[in-house]
Formats: structure tokens, C-alpha cells, sequence
């Protein structure tokens, strides 16, 4: 896509609202479901997000952009502030939703100030600067909300207007504490991983160093790291990672990787900044977003009420506005001229370790999937509930977590008392992330589970050392594969091995050197193999799970209205016999993909300590004991990498 495309599509987003616009153009009442800040703040949100998508049109175009929209954002501006106009926007009060509007609309004026703020009349200016400057002294929420401050008052501090400075500065230092390095923030204290690290806590200090000229903060270096790593979460075709909460605000993902340029802190060549972000811009609108009305509504591909959260309003989706950051980069800009560089995964296949969030992404080029393996993000600081967001063992680009209020089947294990309850993932415990290797914990009252990914480029083998009383189930889920219509299944039930005994992977040896059970899953009639099961879309992509030690029963559980992808929803997933209490090693083969999933095998179980074999000959060791550990080899026993449970990898 070039550079008009992305301008056509910010003309025809803004020229969409229109019709929704209060008198003077204050507000845009969106039709939908309205906020828990209710009506008026609503259209405050449409015009302050939308402001800020017309604000880049303008500022790329000299301030020359069509359809009336310098104009129209002008008059609401005048409109909005006048506290006698029967729009007006409502004060800035403690932890208001109009607190973040005003952090937009700060942005907004910045970049139009030319066009915009420096025309206004004396009054209308005061009026303005008023209305903004309600922001100081107000409570926020201890999470990226005191950026928001930091840009109104910078904003107020360029026009003369009252400001703070140490709040400015206040609100910079303090998110030095969420800063987990690497690139990586969390979204306020705690263990809150998501797109809120780059459209949020990169952006706004970035343009904070914008707006003020202050580059000593290393924020530029900061992003530099985060991009070499985030450039790995989309798909070849755009779709990002479904991961984390505000899911609504779509290609607002692509946000930092235009703000690298923007601020030249960027490791990626200039061609594939446009190209992934271009792809995730076409991917939207060639899934249904915006809608036939132009609309961007509260959904992912389409409407989808499970998954928005309480603060979001008809207009909350317009956030997706930072997407076209790149409008403020000149048409002679590298990044617009240069011919566009294809990504990492469809070069070749990856898997990237993330320390920092506790995350390891692996892709292969042949499905063009990227997954996601969650041993670091909950957000249990921030609600009662376990989060289908954030506490999901796996996330991928082309699946989503269940939001039907039950206990969790997909991408989640669980120890299943003897009455049916399931226990439920929360307050995870970070044990590292290296190579290709990520482990966690998490317990309850009676159980503690112990989870150990391995990836490769399209599988997952899940290691859990399970703790629990003698007569409990274990269960664990893969992803969740969602339709228009049911997708079939096809399962197979163990063989039973006796207790100790490892199965024998697909395609893989037994420990005890026997013959292996050959192919995938057998079809509903089931088969001596091992147990598993396997679910497949009509586009050929399938979801499977297969035991390799310790589950011996395997079904697919269903949900319907449950998924943001679509109505219908298949789980594969994998069970065990009554557990003999202490700890027991239970192992699983996770995989997503169109392609016949690769044959892993158990080669040895011993306590806590399990290996497994690869196609090429490969080993992997992994120690769940008191200290994680993990050792990779190659197919001549050379040690390629080892994590003895302090981070630290050797060859």
C-alpha cells in the first residue's frame, strides 16, 4: 500500500462519522452500545479520537486536506469548550474518561497548531486552554494514564497556558518503575503485557520528546529494542496476535512501528515498516473493519460484545486513529518510497524469546501463524476474575481465547477436582524465558502446576509437573478454532500405558524403543495410539493437541457466541486417569497449523525430568524439579543451548 491509500482510508473513516455529529460538530454520537461514562462523554471520545486521525491528515497535507475537515474539527473545538454550547464537553474531573479524550485532543492541536489553534480568536484560545488545563492536579488510574497528563500539560506549557512541571516530570519518572527492559513496559504495576507497551507506553513519552525537544530520556532506544522484537507479532497476511485488552482498537498495533520512523529509532528497514503495517491496515478492512457503513465498531474482524471492556463507548474503537501516525512522516520519506521488504516469517521460520514479558513467539512460513506462549502476563493486580485476555497458556494471529464466562478449556490446564471443578490460571509465576524454552506456575488451595513450553517453528510440547492430591484429574487445551459452522473432529483414545510408562509421540519412538503410532489422529472410531485430538477449519487450518506421557482420554469441547473470530468454536483437548497424588510429569504436543503437524517423541521420562526428540535428531531436556532447567542438543549430542534457572543461556 502506498501513502494514498492510507490517506484514503483516513478520508473515508472521518466522512463516515459525519452524519453522527452534534451541533457545531462538538461531539460524535456513534450508534452502539454506550460506555459506563455514559452519552456525553461518548461524543466527546468520537470527537477527540477522530480529531486525532483528521490531525495527521492535516499535518501531512500542509494543512490542505479534503472534505472540510479542518474546518469542521475548528468549529467543534470552539463548540466543545464553550461551556454555555449545549455540546460542550464536561470538565476534567478525577478519573474520568474525559481525561483521556484530552490527551488526544492535546496531541491533535500540537500537530495542527498552525492550522488550527494559532487561528483561533484570543477567547476561543483561553477557552481551550482552560478546559485543558482542568487536568492539573487530577487523580488518574497508576497505569498509562499519567502520560496523558504529561502530554496536556506539555501541550499547555507550549502555549503559555498553566502547567505543572512536575507533574510532567512526576509522570515520566514514575513509569521508569514499569519498565521490565528490553523495550518492555508493563501497563502500571504488575504483570499487565499487551499492546498497551507500544501504543501507550512508547508513544506518549516519544511525543512527549517530540512536543518538547527533550531527547535525553532514551526513550528512542528504548523503542529501537521493543520494534526488533514486536516486528515478529503479526501475521504475513496482518493479522496481529490476539492478545491483551482493548483488542477493539485493531491496527492501533501498528502504531509504534510508524512512531520508529517517526522518530528515526527503528531497527527495521523502512520497506518493511510499511509493509507490515500496510497489511494489518488491509487485513481489517478485508475482514469486515470497518463495517458497510464505514463505521469501526466495538468488535475485532466484527461486532463482538464479550470481549470490550466497560469503559468502552461506541467511539472507543477510533483509538485505532494511531495507525496513521505514518501520515506525519514527508511523502519523500524513506518509509513511504522506499519498494516494500517482506517480514522475518516470511523469510523463514522464528522463534523469538522474550524475557522480558515472559513470552516466547514461534511462526513458520509454511501456515504463516504466529503463536504466542504466555508464561509472564495476567494482569491479576487489576481484577478479581482470571482474564481470558492475559492468562491463556497461548495466543496465536489467527485464534482467540473463549469469553464464555466457564472455566477455561482452551490453551489453559487445569487440575479437575474429584466433583468436576476445574481449577483456573492466575497469578502467574515468572520461572524464565530462553531459547526456545519458556516456564511457569501458578497454584490453589490443593494443586500447583508447573508448565514448561517447548517450541519449535510450529509446535508447542507442554511439560506440566503436576502436584495434587491422589484421585484428581489434569486437563489441558489447545486453541480454540473458530467457524461459521461447527468444525468436525476427529479424536483417539490411549492405549492406556501402564502408570510411568511415556506414549509414544506421533511419528516418534517410544522410550522403550518401540514402534511409534504413525500419522495424526485417528478418526472417530479412535485407535490403540496415543490419545489425541485434532480440529479442522474448511480453510485446511487445524487445531490439535496429542499426548505424550500421562494423558490417556481426548475430546473437543464446543462454544458458541463465545469467540471473536465466530460464532461457532472447537477445543481440543486431552485428560488424564485419577492422579496417584505427590508430583507426576504429564506431557503434551500443541499444535496450530494447515501443515501435518511434525512428529515430536518422548525419548525418556524420569521424575521430573523429561526429553524429547525431534524430526532432525535434536533432543531437548527438561528439569521441572526445584529449579527449572533445559538443555537443547543437536543431532550429534552437542549442546546448543542451556538455561540453568537464572537466565542465562551458553552454547
Amino acid at each position: 500500500m502506498q501513502r494514498k491509500d492510507w490517506e484514503t482510508t483516513a478520508d473515508h473513516l472521518l466522512a463516515a462519522v459525519v452524519p453522527y455529529a452534534t451541533g457545531g460538530s462538538a461531539q460524535y454520537r456513534l450508534p452502539g452500545r454506550a460506555s459506563h461514562s455514559g452519552e456525553v462523554s461518548d461524543g466527546l471520545e468520537g470527537y477527540a479520537r477522530t480529531f486525532l486521525i483528521a490531525a495527521f491528515r492535516l499535518a501531512g497535507a500542509d494543512g490542505d486536506a479534503p472534505g472540510g475537515i479542518l474546518e469542521r474539527y475548528a468549529e467543534g473545538l470552539v463548540a466543545g469548550t464553550d461551556p454555555g454550547h449545549p455540546y460542550a464537553w464536561p470538565p476534567l474531573t478525577d478519573m474520568t474518561q474525559q481525561l483521556v479524550e484530552a490527551a488526544s485532543i492535546a496531541l491533535a492541536l500540537h500537530e495542527t497548531r498552525p492550522w488550527i489553534f494559532d487561528r483561533l480568536a484570543t477567547a476561543e484560545r483561553q477557552r481551550v486552554v482552560d478546559w485543558l488545563a482542568g487536568f492539573i492536579g487530577r487523580r488518574t488510574p497508576d497505569n498509562n494514564w499519567i502520560l496523558f497528563r504529561v502530554i496536556v500539560e506539555q501541550f499547555l506549557k507550549s502555549v503559555g497556558g498553566p502547567h505543572d512541571p512536575t507533574e510532567i516530570t512526576g509522570g515520566l519518572d514514575r513509569i521508569e518503575q514499569w519498565y521490565a527492559g528490553d523495550g518492555w513496559y508493563t501497563d502500571g504495576a504488575g504483570q499487565n503485557f499487551d499492546y498497551y507497551a507500544g501504543w501507550a507506553m512508547h508513544l506518549y513519552p516519544v511525543l512527549w520528546s517530540r512536543m518538547s525537544g527533550d531527547t535525553t530520556r532514551g526513550y528512542a532506544e528504548r523503542l529501537a529494542a521493543y520494534l526488533d522484537d514486536f516486528q515478529h507479532f503479526f501475521a504475513p497476511d496482518g493479522a496481529p496476535v490476539f492478545q491483551g485488552r482493548s483488542l477493539t482498537y485493531r491496527f492501533a498495533t501498528v502504531a509504534p512501528l510508524w512512531l520508529g520512523a517517526l522518530a528515526g529509532a527503528t531497527p527495521l528497514p523502512p520497506g518493511r515498516t510499511r509493509r507490515i503495517a500496510s497489511a494489518v491496515l488491509r487485513h481489517f478492512r478485508d475482514h469486515g473493519a470497518p463495517d458497510d457503513r464505514g463505521l469501526l465498531t466495538l468488535g475485532w474482524h466484527h461486532p463482538f460484545p464479550p470481549m470490550i471492556q466497560p469503559y468502552s463507548g461506541p467511539a472507543s474503537p477510533y483509538w485505532a486513529a494511531k495507525a496513521f501516525l505514518g501520515l506525519l512522516l514527508t511523502p519523500d520519506h524513506p518509509v513511504w518510497t522506499a519498494d516494500e521488504e517482506s517480514a522475518p516469517i516470511e523469510q523463514s521460520d522464528i522463534v523469538v524469546p522474550l524475557p522480558a514479558p515472559g513470552w516466547l513467539l514461534h511462526g513458520a512460513t509454511d501456515d504463516g501463524v504466529i503463536r504466542l506462549l504466555n508464561h509472564g502476563s495476567d494482569r491479576a493486580t487489576r481484577t478479581q476474575q482470571p482474564d481470558p485476555n492475559y492468562v491463556r497458556l497461548a495466543y496465536s494471529t489467527h485464534t482467540g481465547p473463549q469469553f464464555d464466562n466457564e472455566p477455561p478449556v482452551d490453551n489453559h490446564v487445569a487440575v479437575l477436582a474429584p466433583d468436576g471443578t476445574a481449577s483456573e490460571r492466575r497469578h502467574v509465576e515468572r520461572l524464565g524465558v530462553a531459547d526456545r524454552f519458556a516456564a511457569s506456575a501458578y497454584a490453589t488451595d490443593q494443586a500447583r502446576i508447573v508448565t514448561a513450553a517447548v517450541a519449535s517453528a510450529s509446535s508447542e510440547v507442554r511439560v506440566h509437573a503436576v502436584t495434587a492430591p491422589a484421585g484428581f484429574r489434569v486437563r489441558d487445551g489447545g486453541y480454540a478454532l473458530a467457524a461459521p459452522e461447527p468444525p468436525p473432529a476427529e479424536t483417539a483414545q490411549s492405549a492406556r500405558p501402564s502408570a510411568g510408562a511415556p506414549s509414544a509421540g506421533r511419528g516418534g519412538l517410544a522410550a522403550q524403543g518401540g514402534p511409534a503410532a504413525q500419522g495424526g489422529p485417528a478418526g472417530r472410531g479412535g485407535s490403540a495410539g496415543p490419545a489425541a485430538a485434532l480440529v479442522r477449519r474448511s480453510d485446511g487450518l487445524a487445531s490439535g493437541i496429542a499426548a505424550l506421557a500421562g494423558f490417556t482420554a481426548a475430546a473437543v469441547h464446543r462454544t458458541e457466541g463465545a469467540d471473536a473470530f465466530a460464532h461457532h468454536a472447537a477445543i481440543p483437548y486431552l485428560e488424564s486417569d485419577p492422579h496417584p497424588g505427590g508430583t507426576r510429569l504429564y506431557v503434551s504436543q500443541v499444535t496450530l497449523g494447515r501443515a501435518e503437524p511434525e512428529p515430536v517423541a518422548l525419548a525418556a521420562l524420569d521424575g521430573t525430568t523429561a526429553t524429547l526428540r525431534w524430526p532432525d535428531g535434536g533432543t531437548v531436556t527438561v528439569d521441572l524439579g526445584e529449579r527449572p532447567r533445559y538443555e537443547r542438543r543437536d543431532a550429534a549430542g552437542i549442546t546448543v543451548a542451556r538455561w540453568d534457572g537464572n537466565s542465562a543461556v551458553t552454547g
